[in-house]
């Protein structure tokens, strides 16, 4: 019989002088070449932000719970998480003065659980992925039961809670700060929080901007069948409908040998760096300087890479995968429709689909 998980923080113990860590995060000028010479695009660091980007999204999800009250004072947490809203809920935990209980899987790497468990968190992991939705659906699975066994519990969803979304407002503000001009917005694209958190406000600033999705081969947002994926931080098994489709003008799938490859380039002559969503969003982001004219290109760094020394930076980890014999593109590879080609490689699609609206017969 599974009992509840012991909470290892008591409840009540707030550290708001945290929340003032949150964003203000520099803006870096990337020309490392990625991989062929571009002009240059600008790189949001949210590394540099406690807790990375995720913080602003989890920070936003309980403080709206609470104002409607349906968290209250104390009360846990419980997520589902791949492990970087895990970073972030740990630090509203804390700043807030909620325990926190994060149900992740086994294919999350030992050194993000132990600095998931340094920050306080309980951890619990599925050790299979369902038949349907893989990983996601078994994490949520195991979730509802978390939920069932620990009374008062707040769920925040972060896959349909529009409060992620909100997160995003002072990145956006940040942006407009920052940048005189913007012409193309380059968002990876995951729960949806952040591009549909950033795409709304800078358009209100610049009404012709551009926005380009990147998602993950494998991954179910924008029409690709479900399939196993190496990367994390990016793409779904489920549909989020935290992802604003209609915001976007095209979508960039990228393979985890391209997204190593440029996080590595970055590593070695941009000294900033990231994960699979960081190599993704660099990739496409020198693509679309390069190709768009004198066009301003920006995107968002989501976190550093310290998570990722077992993974993208691993020789071992990337032969065992096969990803340092992989044939990489110079460029995408453009079909007409998301269900024209399954996407293995570095793929570009202009037509951008609401898979869910699509089964109810209309499309985004």
């Amino acid at each position: 019989m599974t009992t509840a998980p012991v909470l290892y923080r008591s409840p009540g113990a707030a550290n708001r002088d945290l929340l003032p860590l949150i964003g203000r995060t520099p803006l870096a000028r990337i020309r490392t070449e990625l991989p062929l010479p571009h002009p240059g695009f600008w790189a949001k660091l949210e590394c540099l932000g406690a807790g990375g980007m995720k913080s602003r999204a989890a920070v936003s999800m309980l403080l709206g719970a609470r104002r409607r009250g349906e968290l209250r004072p104390g009360a846990p947490v419980v997520e589902s998480t791949s492990g970087t809203l895990g970073i972030g809920l740990a630090f509203a935990g804390q700043a807030l003065g909620h325990p926190v209980v994060l149900v992740g899987d086994v294919e999350l790497e030992p050194s993000m659980r132990q600095l998931l468990r340094s920050h306080g968190a309980q951890l619990e992991l599925v050790d299979r992925p369902a038949a349907e939705g893989g990983w996601q659906a078994a994490r949520i699975a195991r979730l509802r039961e978390v939920l069932a066994r620990i009374p008062g519990a707040y769920w925040p969803d972060q896959y349909n809670n529009p409060d992620n979304v909100a997160g995003y407002a002072s990145m956006a503000d940040e942006l407009c700060e920052q940048l005189d001009h913007l012409d193309i917005l380059v968002c990876s694209v995951g729960t949806g929080g952040h591009s549909a958190g950033l795409a709304g406000h800078l358009r209100r600033r610049w009404p012709l901007l551009k926005v380009i999705g990147v998602d993950s081969v494998g991954s179910a947002i924008f029409g690709q069948p479900a399939r196993p994926r190496l990367m994390r931080g990016l793409g779904s098994s489920i549909h989020p409908r935290n992802v604003a489709h209609h915001v976007f003008d095209e979508v960039h799938w990228v393979g985890p040998a391209e997204a190593v490859d440029a996080c590595r380039r970055l590593a070695r002559s941009s000294f900033v760096s990231g994960g699979w969503s960081t190599g993704a969003v660099a990739l496409v982001s020198a693509w679309a300087a390069r190709v768009e004219t004198g066009a301003v290109v920006a995107t968002v760094f989501p976190d550093g890479p310290h998570r990722y020394l077992g993974t993208v930076y691993d020789d071992d980890f990337c032969h065992t995968h096969g990803l340092d014999m992989a044939e990489l593109s110079v460029r995408p590879l453009e079909i007409p429709h998301p269900h024209a080609a399954e996407a293995v490689g570095w793929t570009r699609c202009r037509t951008v689909l609401d898979p869910p609206a699509r089964t109810r017969g209309g499309t985004a």
